[in-house]
């Protein structure tokens, strides 16, 4: 390890290799709440790709375990290190090397916060539309876990927004995928590949994202519903009517009453009408034209009215805006709560209603609680799961991630598999697709030096 930890040192410079009681306690883990933090042996801040591509040379060499990470804002434990292993922080590749106005895109390292580059893109008029709860996020991160977000259900997620991509193979070599074209049928597509890996097959260091208009006008409708299954039913009505939302949001009572009371957040909603309330639907619209947004605006109302909400509240600028902030924050409420998972299950849209009901059933059933939000639009359910019995919990999780893939749904939507969920990934998953992308692996990373016992043992 000695001459590992010299030979990385010489790659990035002393100042810029960590080691021993030098590695903080945030490198050892992400926000996962069920992974055990693990201190790495060594933390390298490469500036460049060439050293990146030097670190993974030289790890392969010593047998050193490789993990990168961005922000650390992950929820599967895939950024989690080896504790005799080198963690790759991204955080001095951290700029924004271009806005490109003539092709809509931007040309970013992977450090830089989504934050920062909507920043960016907003001085030329544009948007980086990939908005996941936690905006410290980097784009690196978001590239590794295929993050999507609220208005995933106008502009898709990560893998939607990425168009190329530079990244270093574990065997030292630097490639480009893609570029900055909107479409390419030229052999495999090793851009879409990498997204969602997880660190397991390449390590990115630039990344080609899209850039959207960014509308100036926009308006958040809330609307309370006496019954769950109701909300869940509405959804494909509102996309079916061509209103276009950016955001499609359901948050239960119960989450609700919780983000509202730690943000100190009033909706002006009677008491009445929120008692009657099991949940509510949160719909953002957007458009470039003022006259057309408030006819979007009246169209939806009278439509949510007609699927069963009891009214429908146009929301003013900071009250919208502090109920998203809110919604974002629902980790962080249930987390606080004293939430012993918390799960980002996906299902068809039309799936919702028996989905939930089926979890419900479940949830009773193991003496526990399921409780949440989610991204309505895609059916991308966020639950807290309340349980402290470890393998009560276990087995709830297996049979509402079994309940999801019976219905054609995923066990993730967006946080990735990681080590979190690896077991239920390992279960559930089709043995000759794991087979395949064991043989994906094996071919990206020979040595098997990136990212071990995520996605796989």
């Amino acid at each position: 390890m000695g001459d590992a930890a010299a030979r990385f040192a010489e790659i990035v410079g002393r100042t810029h290799l960590l080691a021993g009681d030098q590695v903080s306690e945030d490198y050892a883990h992400d926000e996962s709440l069920t992974t055990e933090p693990r201190k790495p042996a060594f933390v390298a801040k490469p500036a460049t790709a060439e050293e990146v591509a030097a670190l993974l040379v030289a790890a392969g060499e010593h047998g050193v375990p490789v993990t990168a990470r961005g922000a650390g804002s992950g929820m599967s434990g895939a950024a989690r290190p080896r504790e005799d292993g080198l963690l790759i922080s991204f955080e001095r590749m951290n700029s924004v090397l271009e806005i490109d106005t003539g092709n809509q895109v931007a040309v970013v390292q992977p450090g830089v916060s989504l934050a920062e580059l909507d920043e960016r893109a907003a001085e030329a008029g544009l948007s980086y539309p990939v908005y996941p709860g936690e905006l410290s996020a980097s784009v690196g991160g978001t590239v590794g876990t295929n993050a999507g977000g609220m208005r995933a259900v106008k502009y898709g997620v990560t893998r939607h927004n990425v168009l190329g991509l530079q990244a270093v193979l574990p065997t030292g070599e630097i490639i480009r995928t893609g570029g900055r074209t909107s479409k390419i049928s030229t052999g495999y597509d090793l851009t879409q590949l990498i997204i969602g890996s997880e660190g397991t097959l390449a390590l990115a260091t630039e990344v080609v994202v899209k850039l959207a208009p960014r509308l100036a006008h926009s308006a958040t409708l809330l609307a309370p519903f006496g019954d769950l299954d109701q909300v869940m039913r509405a959804v494909p009505r509102i996309l079916e009517a061509g209103l276009a939302p950016h955001i499609l949001e359901y948050i239960d009572n119960l989450t609700m009453a919780a983000i509202t009371y730690n943000e100190k957040l009033s909706l002006g909603i009677p008491d009445e009408v929120r008692d009657a309330t099991q949940a509510y639907l949160v719909v953002g619209l957007e458009n470039r034209e003022a006259d057309r947004l408030d006819g979007d605006v009246e169209r939806a109302g009278e439509l949510l009215g007609e699927l069963g909400a009891s009214d429908v509240y146009v929301l003013e600028g900071g009250s919208a805006r502090k109920l998203i902030e809110a919604r974002e924050k629902a980790f962080w409420t249930a987390k606080a709560a004293g939430a012993d998972e918390i799960i980002d299950v996906v299902v068809p849209r039309t799936e919702m209603p028996g989905f939930l009901a089926e979890v419900r059933e479940l949830a009773t059933a193991a003496e526990a609680g399921a409780v949440g939000c989610g991204h309505a639009g895609d059916g991308n359910l966020h639950l807290g799961i309340f349980c402290k019995d470890q393998e009560k919990r276990y087995r709830l999780l297996h049979d509402v991630f079994a309940a999801a893939i019976a219905r054609g749904g995923a066990i993730s939507g967006e946080h990735g598999i990681g080590h979190a969920k690896k077991r239920h990934y390992l279960e559930l998953e089709d043995p000759a697709k794991v087979a395949l992308l064991r043989r994906l692996k094996q071919a990206f990373d020979p040595q098997g030096i990136l990212n071990p016992g995520v996605l796989f043992d």
